[in-house]
């Protein structure tokens, strides 16, 4: 089987979770014998090649459409659905407040078009312009082969939001625990603690910042800013404080010596589906503090602490608990047994082979 996994076109030179999630996903699968092409929606794509179209993030249906639809093969969606809504409507400045009138699908068919008009980003299907958000990932939820949500709760959500039953398969986001050794005879930094997300509105940065800044700990921030979001990334920089540091975007092998040292990671966003850093993280030793908003919570369950994005005397509180709690072994087998890339790509395989079928 040969497949073509189709993303974004900046999937490189913006990097986030989707960005690991389909590398290590294509990386697994090529193990399992399954020959696996990562390609970016605005190359010219030879469909013939392959058996089978592999899409991420629901929210993004412009590129889906075009493809699946030129194609004419069948293909997956990794839906990937992030609700952006409440930092959209609510916390967002300047002209951005027009967001806080619209639809969450209203919200996301604007913020395309203006990535489009000002050539930020590429619009493969001009469909797009007039059918709209929401009835195109409606159009995609009926043709696609079979979705692959990351969670139970993201499902429901997407069910819930479009009123679309589709065939689903859940496949959970991962972590490569030959990368990711966690050495018990390295000493924590009680003091530590470690931000690794893209630095933009939806991940909360601000609010951390202010939690933690002139407090006896060390906020260690690492990630580049999303390509829109320079100005939110002058703002974290122009409040820090003496204790706060910033890293631009590195390698997940570059990563594994931070969490080795932190004794907390953090990632207080408005909304996360996962959080890859958090599992990361949490293998790597470091006790985990999540926003209570999204999905986390089918993962870490009562083994993380969580913390309400909008509060930053809460972010705080949550962290000081981390903190003073013992290195949460049981968290890090239940990594190793249930969110590993390999676990990951046999699901994913499972799905491929089911949308064969049909």
């Amino acid at each position: 089987m040969k497949v073509a996994m189709i993303a974004r076109s900046t999937f490189f030179s913006a990097p986030g979770g989707d960005t690991v999630q389909a590398v290590q996903t294509a990386r697994n699968l090529t193990d399992l014998g399954i020959e696996t092409d990562v390609r970016l929606s605005n190359e010219t794509i030879v469909y013939e090649d392959y058996d089978l179209l592999h899409f991420f993030n629901l929210i993004r249906p412009a590129d889906i459409l075009y493809h699946s639809k030129k194609a004419g093969k069948p293909f997956v969606v990794s839906t990937i659905l992030c609700n952006y809504s409440e930092y959209d409507k609510f916390h967002r400045k300047g002209a951005g407040k027009l967001f806080s009138i619209l639809p969450a699908d209203g919200i996301e068919y604007l913020k395309t078009m203006a990535r489009w008009l000002l050539r930020k980003d590429h619009l493969s299907g001009k469909s797009y312009i007039w059918k709209g958000q929401r009835r195109s990932i409606i159009e995609i939820l009926k043709g696609a082969a079979m979705i692959l949500p990351n969670s139970e709760s993201e499902y429901q959500r997407v069910k819930k939001t479009y009123a679309e039953k589709a065939n689903y398969l859940i496949v959970p986001n991962g972590v490569n625990p030959a990368l990711f050794q966690y050495d018990s005879s390295i000493k924590k930094d009680l003091r530590l603690i470690l931000c690794v997300a893209r630095i933009e509105g939806l991940k909360n940065q601000l609010n951390l910042i202010k939690a933690l800044n002139n407090t006896p700990y060390k906020l260690l921030i690492i990630g580049s800013h999303s390509p829109n979001q320079a100005a939110y990334y002058r703002q974290c920089r122009e409040i820090a404080s003496e204790n706060v540091s910033f890293i631009d975007h590195i390698s997940q092998e570059a990563l594994v010596k931070y969490y080795q040292k932190a004794k907390v990671h953090i990632l207080p966003s408005w909304f996360e589906t996962t959080g890859l850093s958090s599992i990361e993280g949490a293998l790597m030793g470091c006790n985990i503090v999540i926003t209570d908003k999204g999905d986390a919570k089918e993962y870490f369950g009562d083994d993380a602490f969580y913390c309400d994005p909008g509060e930053p005397e809460n972010i705080l509180a949550a962290i000081e608990k981390a903190i003073a709690a013992d290195i949460n072994e049981g968290l890090r087998q239940k990594i190793l047994e249930k969110y590993t890339w390999q676990h990951a790509a046999l699901q994913t395989q499972k799905s491929y082979q089911l949308a064969i079928n049909q």
